[in-house]
């Protein structure tokens, strides 16, 4: 018998299954939580205690039209995107299994492009003499070439087509649990083909627009490259202003706040998420 036993001394114990984890605990404590910590931190004590690097980017109009840009083309991107989406997600959905393989296997594949490479080819695309221009010009839809690049248009456009393969992948899981009799049941009871997408396919697909919404969403508020390669520094986004902030101006109390306002938006998205999407599956669950 132990001297702990013998004595009465209860000995500490890790709760099961916690053993196993607590490597990934220590893992997320040193790599996400310290730095969040200390990027708080710097917020606050960066040039001297306060609150004045929040008070600065909430109470400025130069910051506040970086926030108003990051979040428009951010929302922009979200919906063109489940727009573009959804049809390409159900067709992968109710193709035959080959053929949709190999459509997944191309969109997979333009993830694995490099995305500096990918954003370079837009840029030709979208400029003056560039070939959407020439071809809407060579077909009389326009007459002088349209401002595409240099302005949140061509960052939209760029980004939307970076995103896609984030939107597509959870709607296409969504959409094959869909029981295809479902759609036809509504058909024989006389439902239209948009009554039946209305109120039957739109709701079951909701999780699977959710999940990939907020995906795109939260990816659009910080991206750098796309933005500072088409958008030009007249059209900043909040992540190009926390890059010049701390590496041009060496301001990390104003960076560090910059990007802790980022983190917090995109937890509360993520927490109001899981709160609606959740509650709408309780009852099902239940």
């Amino acid at each position: 018998m132990s001297v702990e036993a013998q004595q009465g001394i209860a000995t500490p114990r890790i709760p099961a299954g916690l053993g196993g984890l607590l490597p990934a605990l220590i893992l997320i404590g040193l790599f996400f939580v310290v730095p969040v910590l200390a990027l708080l931190l710097r917020s606050v004590t960066d040039p001297v205690p306060g609150l004045q690097n929040y008070a600065a980017l909430l109470g400025d109009g130069t910051y506040a039209r970086v926030f108003f840009n990051t979040f428009l083309v951010a929302f922009v991107v979200t919906i063109v995107t489940v727009l573009v989406a959804f049809p390409v997600a159900w067709m992968l959905a109710i193709m035959p299994p080959a053929l949709a393989s190999i459509l997944f296997g191309i969109i997979i594949l333009s993830m694995w492009t490099n995305l500096l490479t990918r954003t370079y080819a837009w840029m030709v695309l979208l400029q003056r003499t560039g070939v959407i221009n020439r071809g809407l010009m060579a077909a009389g839809i326009i007459d002088q070439p349209l401002p595409l690049i240099n302005n949140l248009t061509g960052v939209a456009i760029g980004m939307v087509y970076i995103m896609l393969p984030f939107m597509i992948l959870p709607l296409v899981g969504t959409l094959r649990a869909i029981d295809p009799m479902t759609l036809r049941a509504a058909a024989l009871c006389g439902a239209s083909p948009l009554a039946a997408f209305r109120r039957i396919l739109l709701p079951l697909s909701l999780p699977g627009i959710a999940a990939g919404g907020l995906m795109v969403f939260v990816m659009s508020l910080g991206y750098f490259v796309t933005p500072a390669l088409l958008g030009g520094t007249s059209n900043m986004m909040l992540a190009e202003m926390i890059a010049q902030m701390i590496q041009s101006l060496l301001n990390w109390g104003l960076g560090s706040a910059a990007a802790f306002i980022l983190l917090v938006v995109t937890m509360a998205l993520y927490a109001l998420q899981l709160r609606l999407v959740g509650s709408k599956r309780a009852p099902g669950g239940a």
